[in-house]
């Protein structure tokens, strides 16, 4: 597993090294994935992706837990099973996830969202960055949100 995850990282490198700047995003050439979730804006339109793919990565836009109880370890149950359903939707799973990106409301909570999050990734856990968010907190209520990119 760590040699796959090695692999697809490489390859995601050798991706953009050809490309530069900016433009990586403008011209790469994406293909949506199935979402569960309409992400609309205020006008109507598309905001953003909820999963998107490029060649063999899939890239997850922040997923929260919305609900009521208002717990760290409820909050990241709902948010690590929402982004394993969404990684199989899109043919990867858990144990393919390359990156996490932790987003908590209050950095108290961090050892809260660790004992969760703690295993749900194989043997081999994905490279993680935590952070606490600044004033105003997650977007709707949620007392955590994560983003990740994986690989098929």
């Amino acid at each position: 597993m760590k040699t796959e995850r090695r692999s697809a990282i490489k390859k995601m490198f050798a991706t953009l090294i050809g490309v530069t700047g900016v433009g990586v995003a403008a011209k790469a050439s994406t293909s949506k994935v199935k979402e569960s979730m309409d992400v609309t804006s205020m006008q109507g339109g598309p905001l953003f992706a909820g999963v998107t793919k490029y060649g063999n990565l899939i890239f997850l836009s922040g997923i929260g837990a919305h609900v009521a109880p208002f717990t760290i370890e409820a909050h990241t149950e709902i948010v690590l099973k929402g982004m394993e359903e969404k990684l199989i939707q899109a043919g990867s799973s858990m144990e393919k996830v390359l990156k996490v990106n932790v987003y908590l409301n209050d950095i108290a909570d961090y050892k809260g969202m660790n004992e969760t999050y703690k295993g749900r990734f194989g043997k081999n856990p994905p490279v993680r960055t935590t952070v606490a968010v600044a004033k105003g907190g997650v977007p709707g209520d949620s007392l955590v949100e994560m983003d990740c990119i994986a690989y098929i």
